[in-house]
């Protein structure tokens, strides 16, 4: 029997291993992936996730890995600012700055401090049942039986849907393209991340690696069609975006829905869990969705200190996070609402200039600073 079952071995199922790992807790995370292999898109990880990495000693292997970013600004098509959020200052005040990294890069740094003999690969949750512990059965006719579960298992989570039996996941109703570019970009981006708001659709882009750029594309969807062009979207931005996606294999594109999970009342049952997307998947659009999952393993760290009672831990854990997590959540939807206009995009430029620098960094210091 296991002490502690982890159901997923993303960002932060990982984390909450090395955490455990630091409380010399036994667990095993079970993943459905039969290998961890570099595939899937960038990732951002900001200050307040860093900030985390670097208590459990990972933050020079990530930046190592990633690349440090230091500005992140929204510009019009043509590369006019719209907004633009320096953090200088926050990486000063918190000894820590945003590091853009690829996924599968940050995963493996992480499997490595973890250990691989703590993850078992290959193995796909298909039911989970609750008796005097939890049995879990997994697709590959492997089962085993667990104390205390923790579901790390995104936004479809079978713990959430099978235990606490809630969660309703929204479309936005956008179409998003992530992909990665041998490129080299311009002197002026090597250390900034940035998205340019169009009519209906968005670019944005970062430099993660050496020769590596991460992209994402949106477009409405009544406007998405199976056979679009992505060069042809976008001929009417910065020629820019024209030579980034030039310079993109078809096979390091991938092409999702961009979702979110509504709130749910509760985040545990008895002896189980959700943390990360199975509890609070939302938007990307303030590059907060792993971050948060990193978070909320630091804040379950942070109560072991003062306890070993899990149910109790639990009760505390969603008290502590629900208030931040839902503040992202809405306004990340917000966001991505906003950016997807497709008529009055000049007056809403406009009002956006407007608005004092000082607003936004307040809005930034409040999702960077942790709240234990």
């Amino acid at each position: 029997m296991d002490s502690i079952s982890i159901i997923g071995a993303g960002i932060g199922g990982l984390t909450l291993g090395s955490i455990l790992k630091r409380h010399d807790l036994d667990f095993t995370i079970y993943e459905s992936a039969p290998e961890i292999k570099p595939v899937g898109s960038g990732i951002m990880m900001a200050v307040n996730a860093m900030q985390i990495f670097d208590q459990l000693g990972l933050k020079e292997k990530i930046e190592s890995k990633g690349n440090k970013v230091h500005g992140i600004s929204i510009t019009d098509e043509s590369l006019r600012p719209i907004s633009k959020t320096d953090i200088l200052n926050l990486e000063k005040k918190y000894n820590s700055c945003n590091v853009a990294i690829h996924r599968a890069e940050l995963q493996k740094i992480m499997a490595e401090n973890i250990g691989f003999e703590n993850i078992q690969l290959n193995h796909s949750l298909q039911q989970i049942k609750k008796k005097e512990n939890y049995i879990l059965s997994f697709e590959n006719g492997t089962e085993k039986e667990s104390r205390i579960v923790f579901g790390a298992d995104g936004i479809r989570s079978q713990v959430r849907n099978q235990i606490l039996k809630t969660g309703n996941i929204r479309n936005a109703g956008q179409k998003c393209w992530r992909g990665l570019a041998d490129f080299d970009l311009p002197e002026q981006f090597q250390n900034q991340a940035l998205e340019m708001w169009g009519k209906g659709k968005r670019f944005g882009f970062v430099k993660i690696s050496e020769r590596q750029v991460y992209w994402y594309a949106l477009v409405n969807e009544k406007k998405f069609r199976n056979d679009l062009d992505l060069l042809t979207v976008f001929e009417d931005f910065t020629p820019l975006i024209s030579e980034i996606l030039q310079a993109t294999s078809q096979e390091k594109i991938i092409l999702n829905d961009i979702t979110d999970l509504s709130p749910i009342p509760k985040w545990s049952s008895e002896n189980l869990c959700l943390i990360g997307d199975a509890s609070h998947a939302t938007t990307p659009n303030m590059g907060q969705g792993a971050c948060q999952a990193i978070e909320d393993a630091y804040v379950i760290g942070k109560l072991l200190e003062n306890n070993t009672d899990f149910n109790i831990i639990f009760e505390e854990f969603q008290k502590i996070r629900r208030k931040k997590v839902d503040y992202i959540v809405n306004t990340s939807w917000k966001i991505g609402q906003l950016s997807q206009w497709e008529y009055g995009n000049s007056l809403r430029n406009f009002f956006m200039r407007m608005l004092p620098e000082s607003t936004n960094q307040m809005m930034i210091e409040k999702i960077l600073q942790l709240e234990m």
